[in-house]
């Protein structure tokens, strides 16, 4: 060991987070319909299954794209040698066009600010690396997804604040909630570099809401720190309310080409939204020049290849096909989603209301033992194993109240999401026969404790009656008698 880097050796990665570990139990024994129908149901991760077969066919009417090649002539040769890390200009062009139509055309982009990244992971950590040093802070409100721990903090050493978010609004961000946790940072001696916030949420599936934006600009912009927006959801909205690039705030503030414009970073992917996480395509977005210039450079440890560059900017320029996929995309996401919220509902089990994402955050604090941590791991092994479905418990997303779920929908059939759906009904209910046997067998318990009470009541009675003219007309054997018919008897000697 001692022959390793104390990066290498260290602890900080966060694989030892159940968000990791459910993975681990799935990988062993993952569930397959035929091959291995009572395996564990993969329900936390994040993927977007659900329109590969739009993409596959476009792949065969477009072979040119698929083939490597431009007018039927192969460029492979041209696409195997070294290519800049600045990326193919025409690809640049076609995401940011893509960027904007997802946000309606409210806002567009300029290619020259985007850095290109092998996936959003990369991106994060390499803003982390242009923003801050080790040991500066970056403000995330809880819930976050919990990859954040090892993207942003893992080999950068830039430190995360939780800003604690709560049911009892929604877990919106509320400025008491910002100030406490700029508190926090101050009271560890940290300096604050900025906010990273995740808009629609994951894992909350939300959008935030303009009101929300607003007082994270307006914090920024009093305490001269910096805003990324992780904006890789943004195209996976299915209802309303609708998405809101910070972006489009920023412009409609009238904010564009001041320090504040400079200091708000966006982070997208078409990992999400295309399906497509094994492309690694990811891209930082940035109208501070300086930032731009040092990503590309660190763009230079995380490329997305020229073969990929060239096939997406086939497939993202045909807008008639992108347009009706992302249709498509809407409709199945909302489909799948309301089909989980109405099962979970039918097992007693209920979902903070939702509108993006490929998730729900679910409420299952009447399912634990207790309002503990302890109680919701407990929960959570025995969905895991026993149930067969990996979920992601609260307190991996850093959530500070315990019993709520991350569940994703997007990454299964719909009669794999059926069958998760039932098994966790057999297993709500298997909870509620027992926590009924628990309290019948206190009631029974109760009872007997009455019973005896009140037969040393009743003999005490009997005793002083003795010595009367009333008398008792019964053999007492309160042994023998139920309360009722001695109740009964009572009744009838009065």
């Amino acid at each position: 060991m001692g022959l390793l880097s104390r990066k290498a050796t260290c602890n900080t990665h966060g694989q030892d987070s159940s968000y990791f570990l459910g993975w681990q139990e799935y990988e062993k024994n993952p569930y397959n319909e035929v091959n291995n129908p009572n395996g564990i149901i993969q329900m936390g991760l994040a993927e977007n299954q659900l329109c590969l077969d739009l993409l596959e066919p476009w792949l065969m009417k477009n072979p040119d794209a698929l083939g490597l090649k431009r007018d039927g002539i192969s460029i492979f040769k041209e696409l195997a040698l070294f290519q800049d890390y600045n990326g193919f200009p025409a690809f640049k062009r076609a995401l940011v066009d893509f960027m904007g139509e997802i946000r309606g055309n409210k806002v567009s982009f300029d290619p020259n600010h985007v850095v290109l990244t092998a996936g959003a992971t990369s991106a994060n950590e390499t803003l982390m690396f242009c923003l801050a040093d080790q040991g500066d802070a970056f403000l995330l409100p809880t819930p976050y997804y919990p990859g954040f721990d090892r993207d942003l903090r893992w080999r950068t050493g830039v430190e995360i604040v939780p800003i604690h978010c709560t049911s009892s609004n929604g877990f919106k961000v509320t400025l008491p909630a910002i100030e406490q946790a700029y508190r926090q940072a101050q009271k560890r001696k940290l300096r604050v570099k900025g906010f990273l916030v995740t808009n629609p949420s994951n894992p909350l599936g939300t959008t935030m809401a303009r009101d929300e934006l607003d007082l994270l600009i307006n914090f920024i912009e009093d305490k001269q720190i910096h805003l990324i927006s992780d904006e890789i959801y943004s195209g996976t909205v299915f209802t309303s309310p609708s998405f809101v690039s910070v972006m489009e705030v920023l412009k409609d503030r009238n904010l564009d080409q001041t320090q504040v414009w400079e200091r708000v970073h966006i982070v997208y992917s078409l990992s999400k939204d295309l399906g497509l996480p094994g492309f690694r395509v990811g891209a930082i977005y940035s109208n501070d020049p300086v930032v731009v210039s040092a990503a590309t450079k660190m763009s230079s440890f995380g490329l997305v290849s020229s073969q990929t560059q060239y096939l997406l900017s086939a497939m993202l320029l045909d807008k008639k096909f992108t347009k009706e996929y992302m249709s498509e995309n809407h409709k199945r996401l909302q489909k799948q989603q309301k089909d989980l919220v109405s099962g979970l509902e039918k097992a007693g089990i209920r979902c903070l209301n939702s509108n993006a994402g490929l998730f729900c955050w679910v409420d299952m604090r009447h399912l634990l033992k207790s309002n503990t941590f302890e109680a919701e791991m407990e929960l959570w092994q025995k969905i895991v194993y026993h149930v067969k479905i990996n979920i992601s418990p609260g307190s991996s997303c850093h959530c500070i109240e315990p019993g709520w779920f991350r569940v994703c929908f997007a990454n299964m059939s719909e009669s794999t999401l059926k069958l998760a759906i039932q098994r966790l009904k057999s297993f709500v209910s298997s909870i509620g026969m027992k926590s009924q046997s628990h309290q019948e067998l206190k009631s029974l318990r109760r009872k007997a404790r009455n019973n005896w009470v009140f037969r040393l009541s009743l003999q005490s009675f009997y005793d002083r009656e003795q010595d009367t003219t009333t008398k008792v007309s019964f053999s007492y054997r309160p042994h023998f008698m139920s309360l009722s018919n001695i109740a009964a008897t009572l009744d009838a000697a009065a």
